[in-house]
């Protein structure tokens, strides 16, 4: 799953509880100052992806043609454009290995900021900032699906896109979050 700004604080605030329900991890500023910082770092990195998702769409629009001629498969190419470029935006295209890189990025900034403090060995904190990626991206697809099922059952006829149906979809998710203690 292709992590977006919308979740970004989701995942950033199950990376923190996750931190503090580490042993070895001590927060040095309240919860909301650590989620803020974990979330500006994926929100970076989110933002330098949508850059180079851009710079795809633009050399696709730019050879339109030529690839209506050659009967191209649209999104084959726009990743194979991306992963030739990926590197020079500094993107991972392994969404493990990105999220690993996320994790060491999160790890220092947090320690660089003074905002947690740990004794144990750098790669116990990253597994926890990792684990926490994994674990949220799996929930969010369970809880998805709980979601649009909950949905379906309720008796008013929500329609998908509408205002109604976003604000409903979304306190349904907060609180199977909530329920679920990532939030």
């Amino acid at each position: 799953m292709r992590l977006n700004k919308n979740l970004s604080y989701f995942v950033a605030n199950k990376i923190v509880i996750d931190l503090i329900n580490a042993p070895f991890v001590k927060l040095l500023k309240d919860k909301n100052t650590v989620v803020d910082a974990v979330k500006k770092i994926i929100d970076k990195n989110l933002d330098k992806e949508r850059e180079l998702d851009n710079k795809v769409r633009e050399i696709i629009d730019e050879h339109y043609e030529d690839i209506e001629m050659q009967h191209a498969d649209e999104r084959q190419l726009f990743f194979m454009i991306k992963k030739r470029l990926a590197p020079e935006y500094g993107i991972i295209m392994n969404y493990d290995d990105r999220y690993s890189d996320w994790a060491h990025q999160i790890l220092d900034e947090l320690y660089e900021e003074y905002l947690i403090e740990y004794e144990v060995n750098d790669n116990q904190v990253k597994n926890v900032i990792f684990k926490g990626f994994k674990d949220f991206i799996k929930s969010y697809e369970e809880i998805d699906d709980i979601v649009y099922e909950k949905i379906r059952r309720m008796k008013a006829d929500l329609i998908p896109g509408s205002e109604q149906y976003e604000i409903t979809y979304d306190r349904l998710f907060k609180e199977e979050l909530a329920r679920r203690g990532m939030l």
